[in-house]
């Protein structure tokens, strides 16, 4: 007996959502329900908190003021590399150390030719710290508390070198908000997922802490140099490891950011970001891989199944998978501070298709040289 075209085609249709249903249940619940470890011993490590910017008067006069009251009473510094700003950042640095003798300034004023992008600016940051703990943040990122250097560094137990947090959009009217901020959720959820099963492959530059033991045993960021980007995700996916990385979900730990304001800023700084998974290690460009390509594949193979197929059981199958991604996306966002993006959760996942249609190019597109 042979098997027509749309059974093949809903045969397929199954498989893909089979997968996708097992990275919800394996992987991506694991945020949900995931509980900050309760501490019993409690330790305040010295901390140097890192900042690189280039041209950012506006945003560090807006932000930086955040980091710099901190409710942390213990040692810490905070180091704001100048890098090459042709605007005001100089003298409002100089007016704010008047003010606050735990800023230190560090000037550069000539370009590094070879080593394109932030790894320069933020290498000699790092070199700069006083101190073993790192901190690093973006001069456009305002710590959503006061308590966030406290909550970042209380994940340091025995046996940690990497802390991931969570760097989120500020909420605004708008679509274009809104697809930021699910797309923000959507990529966190699948880092924290990984890192929680034992994988981590990446962190973000707006919120991220690690030792500077480990940055110096690893040469800094020498392996992939000669990327723009990267000084975060392909970091932390060469050395993080199961037993050395840890996460931070409690929202007095997150950070917040203004969303870009137009879509084309938006694509342009989303090409930049995807351009750096190609580099990650083969096991985790696999995983991203197949659930990047069955979620592409998942709406167009149910709509085929379901004109062609017999659409009650296309129907079924799709309702079944949109009630699990909806239970688990629910608890994620609920811990990230998204819940209100929840009701619209079946138009987002619709969106996704496009999104990754919209994006599938920067896999092979030539990655811009400069950070700004």
């Amino acid at each position: 007996m042979s098997i027509s075209l749309w059974e093949i085609v809903f045969i397929v249709f199954c498989v893909v959502t089979l997968i996708q249903i097992i990275f919800y249940l394996a992987l991506f619940r694991r945020v949900g329900v995931y509980k900050n470890p309760e501490r019993t011993q409690f330790r305040e490590n010295a901390v140097s908190v890192v900042v690189c910017a280039r041209d950012e008067a506006h945003n560090l006069s807006r932000n930086l003021p955040g980091i710099l009251v901190q409710d942390y009473r213990s040692t810490h510094e905070v180091i704001v590399v100048n890098d090459n700003s042709q605007d005001e950042t100089k003298y409002l640095l100089e007016g704010m150390h008047k003010q606050f003798r735990q800023l230190h300034v560090v000037e550069l004023k000539q370009e590094a030719k070879l080593i394109p992008g932030k790894k320069f600016p933020l290498s000699v940051g790092i070199k700069t710290a006083k101190y073993e703990i790192l901190l690093l943040t973006d001069a456009d990122c305002v710590p959503a508390t006061e308590h966030w250097i406290q909550r970042m560094q209380d994940a340091y137990d025995d046996g940690i070198e990497i802390v991931l947090g969570h760097g989120a959009y500020e909420k605004k009217k708008g679509l274009l908000n809104a697809l930021i901020r699910f797309d923000t959720f959507h990529t966190a959820l699948q880092y924290f997922s990984y890192a929680l099963a034992g994988m981590p492959y990446m962190g973000v530059g707006r919120n991220l802490s690690y030792r500077k033991k480990v940055f110096f045993q690893n040469k800094g960021f020498a392996a992939h140099n000669h990327v723009p980007g990267g000084d975060d995700d392909l970091f932390i996916n060469a050395v993080a490891t199961k037993t050395n990385t840890a996460v931070v979900l409690d929202k007095d730990s997150f950070t917040l950011s203004a969303p870009q304001e137009t879509w084309q800023g938006w694509v342009a700084q989303k090409y930049r970001h995807y351009t750096t998974g190609k580099f990650y290690k083969p096991k985790h460009r696999y995983l991203l891989g197949i659930y990047a390509l069955t979620y592409f594949l998942f709406y167009p193979l149910f709509a085929l199944s379901a004109i062609f197929f017999w659409w009650p059981l296309a129907l079924g199958i799709y309702l079944l998978r949109l009630i699990i991604q909806g239970v688990v996306w629910y608890k994620a966002m609920v811990k990230l501070d998204e819940k209100n993006l929840f009701p619209w959760y079946w138009l987002l996942d619709i969106w996704m298709f496009f999104y990754y249609l919209i994006f599938m190019s920067a896999v092979w597109k030539k990655p811009k040289k400069t950070w700004k």
